[in-house]
């Protein structure tokens, strides 16, 4: 599988730590060492997960190498949605007006990108199809509270799109070597310690060193597993793109891997977590960066202990 190309839609406003010391009384200093989070975007009240979406598609239709009538299939993530029966993808597809394909909307938490390749993937091996949208949004500042002085600093808001083809469309291409998705939620709190319930309104982390130090074991242990399995080892790693969540998580994988920090692409200090985007979006803001024969690791983990690693090859 190849990533032909991809986007990124960030809101306008910009909320600074500022704002959450005179909500909460938290320092910007505080923050930013317990989390990296200098600021974060808020969605517009006229904005939601799936215009955010629609944004980061049209931004991207300029640059599919092929029209987008020959996109068969469509495939969105989110754990924010704005509708829950006229689902994110089904969205996109109306904007798109490509009719009679498969529409597929799922959520695994923040590692939803991931699982949302896969389900392209098995597609492709089905023979079902061979050119794929995929899109991740989250619109996470409408459901956190912003008064939890635990976990209503960390939330930002953005979105993704990709197109993923079977066959290699142009030289620039990145090849998708590897993937590996897995659950976890019979470790440690994982039932329990992030959760957004739609009727106890707001993200609530009652646990969050349970999620500390399970995505630090998580996180390095797949993507290991991913270089592994095509051979590879961390010498191999040109860059590591860790899910969004804390800097502090970041930091500790990269030092469990062995990995310089100069390999570590990260947004979470100005953008927050963006939940399921957060990754699709730094590769979408660093695709320029990247250099022919590179390897790339996304790797991710999410509530209810959801994790995976995605090797890249440019």
């Amino acid at each position: 599988m190849y990533i032909n190309t991809i986007s990124h839609y960030l809101p306008t406003e910009v909320i600074g730590n500022e704002y959450f010391t005179n909500l909460n009384n938290l320092s910007d200093e505080w923050i930013v060492s317990r989390t990296g989070i200098s600021e974060r975007r808020k969605a517009s009240s006229e904005e939601n997960t799936s215009t955010m979406a629609m944004q980061a598609v049209e931004l991207l239709l300029d640059k599919i190498p092929y029209s987008k009538n020959e996109i068969d299939l469509i495939v969105g993530a989110t754990y924010t949605p704005y509708d829950t029966i006229v689902t994110l993808a089904h969205a996109v597809q109306h904007q798109l007006q490509i009719p009679d394909i498969p529409v597929v909307s799922i959520s695994s938490a923040c590692s939803s990108l991931l699982n949302a390749i896969e389900i392209v993937e098995g597609y492709f091996a089905m023979g079902k199809a061979s050119k794929a949208l995929v899109v991740v949004s989250d619109h996470n500042t409408a459901y956190y509270n912003e008064l939890d002085t635990v976990s209503g600093h960390l939330w930002g808001d953005g979105a993704s799109a990709m197109v993923i083809s079977k066959e290699r469309q142009t030289k620039s291409d990145m090849q998708i070597k590897k993937l590996i998705t897995g659950g976890a939620a019979t470790s440690g709190k994982a039932i329990e310690a992030v959760v957004l319930r739609p009727n106890d309104r707001g993200v609530i982390m009652p646990f969050g060193r349970d999620v500390f130090q399970n995505a630090c074991i998580y996180m390095p242990k797949v993507s290991q597993q991913v270089l592994q399995a095509c051979g590879m080892t961390i010498d191999d790693l040109d860059y590591l793109i860790p899910h969004q969540a804390n800097h502090r998580i970041s930091l500790n994988v990269i030092n469990t891997l062995g990995i310089p920090v100069e390999k570590l692409i990260s947004n979470i200090q100005y953008l927050g977590n963006t939940g399921c985007a957060g990754c699709a979006i730094a590769l979408s803001e660093n695709q320029d960066r990247f250099k022919e024969g590179e390897n790339i690791v996304i790797t991710v983990f999410g509530g209810g202990y959801s994790y995976g690693a995605m090797l890249l090859t440019v």
